[in-house]
C-alpha cells in the first residue's frame, strides 16, 4: 500500500467519524428545535473552521476533507438557522 493510499483510507475513516460524530447532534436539534445549550460565538467558530476545511480540501484536491465539511457546514448553516428563530422568539 503506498503512503498516499493509506493518506486516503486514513482521510476517509476521519470522514466517516467526524460525520458519524456530528450528525445525531445536528439531528437531535433539528427534531426538537432545542437550541439552548448552543453557545452562538463557540457554534460560529466551527462553522467558519468547517467552510475553510472546505476551501482547503479543493485547494488540495482533498475529497474526504471536503466531503466531511461540505456536510458538517450544511448542518450548522441548518441549525444557526434555527438558533436565530429561536432566539429571536424568545425575545418577543
Amino acid at each position: 500500500m503506498t503512503t498516499v493510499t493509506a493518506s486516503l483510507i486514513i482521510g476517509y475513516l476521519a470522514s466517516i467519524c467526524m460525520v458519524c460524530g456530528y450528525l445525531p447532534q445536528a439531528i437531535q436539534t433539528i427534531r426538537t428545535r432545542d437550541t439552548d445549550g448552543i453557545a452562538m460565538p463557540t457554534f460560529l467558530s466551527l462553522g467558519a473552521g468547517s467552510i475553510l476545511f472546505v476551501v482547503q480540501g479543493i485547494l488540495l484536491d482533498n475529497m474526504p476533507l471536503v466531503i466531511t465539511n461540505v456536510i458538517t457546514t450544511i448542518c450548522s448553516v441548518i441549525i444557526f438557522g434555527i438558533k436565530v428563530a429561536n432566539d429571536r422568539r424568545k425575545r418577543r
